[in-house]
């Protein structure tokens, strides 16, 4: 019989009471059980509750124990050489494993995947063997070639469902090949396990068996998206593949059915009450859920700066349905042509969407500013607002910028605000600057598409002086709350950037070195501002994108962590994330903690539930972060490819922004990018000089460098790799 909830929980408790228990991750926990993978979103959904209700925790490097309970360490195996991870595989047979606190990946050679299946949790076992570091790709640590293994056993399959494309082959069965082109195999699919899918559909499949040496992997298909030219299918592949929900479950929605459309009055009990004070809310033309609003007036040769963020955690509690379907999708996804959002539209676009002429509740974080642009004081509430006009960036920027007067005349009312606002933005911007923040400033792309969800138009997304000023306001509410609560030491969710590895900016430095460019300082002490005065130096030069490029890759991933470590990029000591609790989870978590420290609610025992769920809200966010990020830029090129695909045969004019050993990359003055491989450059012969990031021709002196303005033609487009070829068109 199958157990309770209840019971599984006594099961888990009971097994990290044994005293011979060590801290485990989730998936060895999955093992020790014996938890099927059908119920494996089960398990992290008990553990999840177990947090909550202070019972158990988990450490920073998400391994559970009971509370207190956890300073064991556990290893993965007594045999040094030995090691457990997760498998990367390649669609040319080899993989990569990689290892929680190992910088270096192990290289797996085809005969020694073990069968082992993208994204499996395996035991890897060392070699004495080392690859050369150009054969398979990144470089080693030591710069000798990598580390490499042979996987001697499969603790946990990793991949239990797949999108694809079904093929019939005959009456008994069909092939689904995968949209992932990291999975090498297709699936055979058993005609009573194909729900009547035909050629050229996308389908769901459900994994059966993962296959060996002489079978193909096997699957069942459980939903059928539609064929694969039919309008948004293409997309939701994509979302599918990506395993977002795009439905919210019915518990929550019969919960979100019950929150009330307007305040009641007992709700402003508390709260300042800024109906009065003139504020607006700025936003790009399309956005509906409006989670900030700004004020500003000036008195004394002092700025008074009010950041107004919508209270969302006055009707998302915490430990409801709602909220724990909020903790598991951790973000909105914002895809080319639709939002899934982290709360549903009635809350996201609704009573928490700070609609102008309309009370709201919100926290608001009010600085008093000197005319140097540094906060003197603040002071952080609970609020009560109404917004006073809807704006957009592009309205906004005619007024401040370009002193539109047609724009102007049609906000009397905000107009003497807004140019107060453009001239204290500046000023905060000018102390970033001071201080060494850096900014990656590179063009995004807006994508127009049809009702049919064809692209119609691609051209860069402006990024103007209104997108700045509220970039520049936000950045400080953060700064200041942040900073607030790490000198009360209260438990948190920061928003951190660690400093660059030192290999990292070693080889960043001896690169730029070649163009006559230097970093000052040495390994372990750069500071953010020498990467900034790099950054001014290349700009607009050839040489700008590809340094800019590999200034960016030579960062750290900004990750929610419990500790306060800095922010490298912004040059900041003290940085959380405050302003978008309805598109964020972690917003939504420090609203609580802000909230529970203002009411006095801050004891031992609350103290306790925080430290306890922290490190599992700030990990389970940074992931989910990334995985909608992968899932957007994945969009963004499937419409660059279907653009150009319409455009085979025609020429344009665009920049190298990239040289490499197989060709270089041309990107368009719309942000497409494109590569002209080494075979389709004019000419006989040509020699990669990796130094110089050149192309050079042997025989005719042709030569290609960055920032060079070439011609090329649309040779062809794959949709399904994402990928677009170019031919070098010369010039007559």
């Amino acid at each position: 019989m199958k157990k309770s909830r209840d019971e599984r929980k006594k099961v888990i408790l009971s097994l990290m009471d044994d005293k011979q228990y060590v801290p485990m991750k989730e998936k060895e926990l999955a093992i020790i059980l014996q938890v099927r993978s059908e119920d494996r979103e089960e398990l992290s959904s008990i553990l999840e509750e177990l947090i909550l209700a202070g019972k158990i925790e988990v450490n920073k490097r998400g391994r559970y124990s009971l509370v207190g309970k956890g300073q064991t360490v556990l290893t993965s195996n007594s045999d040094e050489n030995v090691l457990i991870g997760t498998f990367i595989s390649n669609q040319k047979g080899f993989g990569f494993v990689e290892v929680d606190g190992r910088e270096e990946d192990i290289f797996i050679p085809e005969k020694n995947t073990g069968g082992a299946f993208h994204l499996d949790t395996v035991k890897v076992k060392l070699t004495a063997d080392r690859r050369p570091a150009k054969s398979y790709g990144k470089s080693a640590k030591n710069g000798g070639g990598r580390t490499v293994g042979k996987i001697v056993a499969i603790v946990e399959r990793g991949t239990s469902q797949v999108v694809g494309t079904y093929e019939k082959s005959n009456k008994s069965f069909g092939f689904v090949i995968p949209d992932n082109n990291k999975l090498s195999s297709d699936i055979y699919i058993r005609s009573e396990d194909s729900m009547g899918a035909m050629d050229g559909h996308k389908v769901v499949v459900e994994m059966i068996s993962y296959g060996d040496e002489r079978h193909s992997p096997e699957g069942k298909i459980t939903e059928i998206l539609g064929h694969v030219n039919d309008p948004g299918v293409d997309i939701m592949s994509i979302v599918k593949g990506y395993g977002f929900n795009v439905e919210f479950p019915d518990a929550v929605m019969k919960q979100v059915e019950k929150v009330s459309e307007t305040i009641d009055e007992g709700e402003l009990s508390g709260r300042e009450d800024l109906r009065n004070v003139l504020m607006v809310t700025i936003d790009g033309e399309d956005a509906k859920d409006l989670d900030d609003a700004v004020s500003l007036s000036c008195e004394n040769d002092m700025y008074t700066l009010g950041v107004h963020i919508a209270d969302v955690s006055n009707y998302v509690k915490e430990g409801s349905a709602l909220d724990k379907e909020a903790l598991g999708r951790g973000t909105s996804v914002y895809l080319v042509d639709r939002v899934i959002p982290m709360l549903p539209h009635r809350l996201s676009n609704g009573i928490c969407s700070l609609n102008a002429g309309e009370d709201r509740l919100a926290l608001s974080c009010i600085m008093s500013i000197d005319k140097t642009g540094k906060v003197a004081d603040y002071k952080i509430t609970e609020s009560v607002i109404n917004v006073n006009h809807r704006m957009n960036y592009t309205s906004v920027n005619k007024m401040i910028y370009l002193k539109d007067e047609e724009e102007r005349s049609k906000y009397p009312d905000v107009t003497d605000m807004l140019d107060k606002m453009y001239e204290l933005s500046k000023l905060i911007r000018e102390n970033r600057r001071k201080r060494g923040s850096i900014d990656f400033d590179f063009e995004e792309s807006k994508i127009e598409l049809d009702k049919d969800g064809r692209p119609i138009d691609i051209h860069p997304y402006e990024r103007n002086a209104a997108t700045k000023l509220i970039e520049d306001f936000m950045l400080m509410a953060n700064e200041t709350v942040a900073a607030h609560y790490y000198f009360l030491e209260l438990p948190f969710v920061y928003r951190t950037h660690d400093t660059p590895d030192p290999e990292k900016i070693e080889k960043l430095a001896a690169f730029i070195n070649n163009h006559g460019y230097h970093l000052k300082g040495g390994r372990e002490e750069i500071h953010p501002k020498e990467i900034q005065k790099l950054l001014t130096q290349v700009e607009d030069t050839p040489e700008e994108a590809l340094i800019s490029r590999m200034a960016l890759r030579s960062m750290k991933q900004a990750k929610y962590t419990v500790d306060c470590t800095g922010h490298f990029g912004l040059a900041c000591k003290y940085y959380c994330h405050f302003t978008s609790p309805i598109r964020r989870y972690p917003d939504l978590q420090i609203h609580r903690i802000i909230k529970d420290e203002l009411h006095g609610k801050m004891k031992q025992n609350r103290i306790e539930h925080y430290n306890g769920i922290l490190t599992l809200v700030s990990d389970k966010s940074s992931k989910l972060e990334r995985r909608a990020e992968e899932a957007e830029r994945e969009t963004v090129k499937l419409k660059k490819a279907q653009y150009m695909e319409e455009r085979i045969g025609e020429e344009f004019t665009g920049v190298i922004s990239g040289v490499t050993e197989w060709g270089v990359y041309v990107e368009l003055p719309n942000t497409v990018e494109g590569l002209v491989h080494i075979s389709k450059l004019p000419g006989d012969r040509y020699v990669y000089d990796e130094a110089a990031y050149e192309m050079k021709g042997t025989a005719h002196g042709k030569r290609f460098i960055l920032g060079q303005e070439v011609k090329v033609k649309v040779d062809s487009v794959d949709t399904f790799l994402r990928t677009i070829d170019f031919s070098m068109v010369e010039p007559e």
